[in-house]
């Protein structure tokens, strides 16, 4: 199962926590027909979504995102321009 890095935990909280938002709010991943993952914003996971939830942070995956990710470490941190990115990397054994 995916897991996901202090760092990413701690981004998600903040794209989450706010008052108008849902409090089943998190970050879905899909899959796009050419194998491509996509990452935005969801108010809750949609039917069928494996969640995955660490430290309070919510990520929801469709099946096909589940199964490319579920030996990964999901990552994310702001580039040197302020811009959020998102990283992936196996897990350790």
């Amino acid at each position: 199962m995916l897991t996901l890095t202090d760092n990413a935990c701690t981004i998600v909280k903040q794209f989450t926590d706010h008052p108008d938002v849902p409090a089943e709010a998190g970050l879905r991943i899909s899959s796009t027909p050419d194998a491509q993952l996509s990452v935005a914003a969801a108010e809750a996971p949609a039917d069928g979504d494996q969640v995955v939830e660490q430290d309070g942070a919510k990520v929801y995956l469709d099946a096909d995102a589940a199964e490319q990710l579920s030996d990964m470490v999901l990552d994310a941190g702001l580039d040197e321009t302020g811009n959020l990115q998102f990283g992936l990397m196996a897990q350790e054994a």
